[in-house]
């Protein structure tokens, strides 16, 4: 390996994560270094509107997250639609699709995650869709217009996004999920009542703890699926149930993955020239003290800073507080932090009867807060949590008391 390709930095990904990476590493003034592999055809492109405007609007287009010059300009080497296939790294080297080979001196893997599919459906069925690329997002647009109803396998937060973005198109929509509440895995009971109260309102047809069974399917479609026990007819099917991370790259080349690759505080693997970033790591959270794995444009955008001071040789662990948030209709869910597995939860009222908050303690110390319509009082809770402020509960829930009184 020369010198030039000892320094050349292998980013692998299309998303926020590299993205960020590479906007960081310019600032450093290493674009010249830059190598970004993706596999997808277009620019890197800002993904959470696929399941709300992109979806809802057929002429909204996907908002790049940095002008095709701007790559140029940094003297970044931009690779689209040659996916990366192997890692070589007793010859730190990145075989693409095409058959192309890479070297680099570190390899950055910010490969995302992918879209859970259910093993007893085949692939390429005319009315089942997923979400995670652009073409998946063109492929539903065109399927939610045209359709009169929708069933929705899965209550949480993508499942939920499309839901509402088809019922207020005007669709019938039915959400099916096993857990005996929504969002079971990421917000308290509290906020998942609250949701689906709403939902139901809007006229969403809402229903848990079902058991999904048999599929009929007939010749490229899937006709119905059993729903305890009876038959549910079906038009278009959509499955929200989870992503996994994009590991398997990793995982063929011998790297440690547990539902994520396995990072340190600094994002860096067991392989000391490849570190990892984004939805695709298991990495160690500070403030919890677990090893966690998060899907949110906020981590892989502090990840890929983290990363960054990394490569730089100013290892800075990240310690940066998560935070996440979901448009589901009228509904704008802010959550702050970690919900705790133990600890007191207390209800702050808000400035009208649709916002409200959830605090949650452990041990005295504020750990957590969940809004629903209070953008406020999320970007004030954030703060408090940053400053490691933990008022008396019963102060901080008196609706009359600003949230910024204890900072």
């Amino acid at each position: 390996m020369n010198n030039n390709e000892s320094e050349t930095i292998v980013v692998v990904g299309g998303g926020h994560a590299a993205l960020q990476l590479c906007a960081g590493l310019v600032e450093a003034g290493l674009g010249g270094r830059v190598q970004l592999v993706a596999e997808e055809d277009e620019l890197p492109y800002h993904r959470p509107p696929l399941s709300k405007a992109f979806l809802k609007t057929q002429a909204e287009a996907l908002q790049s997250l940095r002008a095709e010059v701007w790559f140029a300009e940094s003297g970044i080497t931009l690779q689209r639609g040659d996916a990366a296939i192997a890692i070589d790294r007793e010859h730190r080297v990145l075989r693409l699709r095409s058959g192309r080979e890479l070297r680099y001196g570190r390899l950055v893997l910010a490969t995302g995650s992918r879209a859970r599919r259910l093993h007893s459906l085949p692939e390429g069925l005319a009315n089942v869709a997923a979400l995670r690329h652009a073409a998946d997002a063109r492929a539903l647009r065109e399927r939610v217009h045209a359709a009169t109803r929708l069933t929705v396998l899965g209550g949480g937060f993508i499942g939920l996004e499309i839901a509402a973005t088809a019922r207020a198109l005007g669709k019938q929509v039915t959400v099916l999920e096993s857990a005996p509440r929504l969002l079971q895995r990421s917000v308290s009971p509290e906020i998942a009542a609250f949701v689906l109260d709403t939902h139901r309102a809007a006229g969403i047809d809402v229903r848990l703890g079902v058991a999904v069974g048999e599929f009929e399917i007939v010749g490229s479609e899937v006709r119905s699926l059993g729903v305890d026990g009876r038959g549910e007819p079906v038009e278009l099917l959509v499955l929200g149930i989870g992503a996994s991370p994009e590991q398997a790259l990793a995982m063929a080349a011998g790297l440690p993955c547990e539902d994520g690759i396995v990072v340190d505080a600094c994002m860096r693997t067991a392989d000391p020239h490849i570190l990892a970033i984004g939805d695709c790591t298991r990495f160690p959270d500070s403030r919890s003290g677990r090893h966690v794995r998060l899907e949110s444009v906020q981590n892989a955008n502090d990840q890929a800073r983290c990363a960054v001071a990394t490569l730089l040789g100013r290892e800075e662990p990240y310690r940066a507080l998560p935070w996440f948030w979901s448009e589901q209709g009228s509904l704008r869910l802010q959550m702050a932090g970690l919900v705790p597995a133990e600890g007191t939860r207390h209800h702050r009222p808000g400035a009208t009867a649709t916002s409200f908050s959830i605090l949650h303690y452990a041990a005295a110390q504020l750990v957590c807060v969940e809004s629903v319509n209070a953008p406020l009082e999320h970007l004030m809770a954030r703060k408090l949590l940053e400053a490691g402020r933990s008022p008396d509960p019963r102060a901080a829930c008196d609706p009359a008391t600003p949230l910024k009184t204890f900072l």
